[in-house]
């Protein structure tokens, strides 16, 4: 009789204590939030070894629906060239878990000096002028979830390209 008290009790308790807990409370579509560059400066490709940026964002979803295997999930645009089509990213799978599907987190990218990291002026690149030392650019950053719904829109700092060398 005592052990049937106190099991009846223990499962009291956790009944409360279970719903006081409740699911995050976020939109359905994505909302990023630009939170940090790990520095100003990126050199081209052509001027020695391969340098990088790393970018941070955080992000909440509301249904939970980033990041299925195979997919892309992140997009960013070079403001340099707001013609070219998103460059795609993918983030590590993501299971679903729950009823509760709302999720956040950081997301770090990053950005390697490839043939496309390089100084660009008068639709010339990777060119070392003296009377263009240095480009800048910023990177339009977003998210799509499974379902299709599309994040702000997020902007980086501006970034520096030295063109004369390192």
């Amino acid at each position: 009789m005592l052990y049937t008290r106190f099991a009846l009790w223990l499962l009291a308790v956790a009944f409360v204590l279970g719903s006081c807990v409740s699911p995050p409370d976020y939109p359905d579509e994505p909302v990023i939030q630009y939170e940090s560059i790990s520095k100003n400066t990126l050199y081209q490709f052509t001027n020695g070894p391969a340098d990088s940026v790393v970018i941070q964002f955080s992000f909440t979803d509301g249904d939970g629906d980033i990041s299925v295997q195979d997919s892309s999930d992140i997009f960013y645009v070079d403001s340099r060239f707001p013609e070219v089509p998103p460059t795609p990213l993918s983030l590590p799978t993501v299971p679903s878990e729950g009823t509760g599907n709302g999720i956040s987190g950081d997301v770090f990218f990053t950005l390697i000096n490839t043939n496309q990291i390089c100084c660009k002026f008068n639709d010339r690149f990777c060119i070392a002028d003296p009377a263009y030392p240095v480009d800048t650019f910023s990177l339009f950053i977003y998210m799509v979830d499974q379902a299709g719904h599309i994040s702000n829109t997020i902007q980086t700092e501006q970034i520096q390209v030295p063109c004369l060398g390192q």
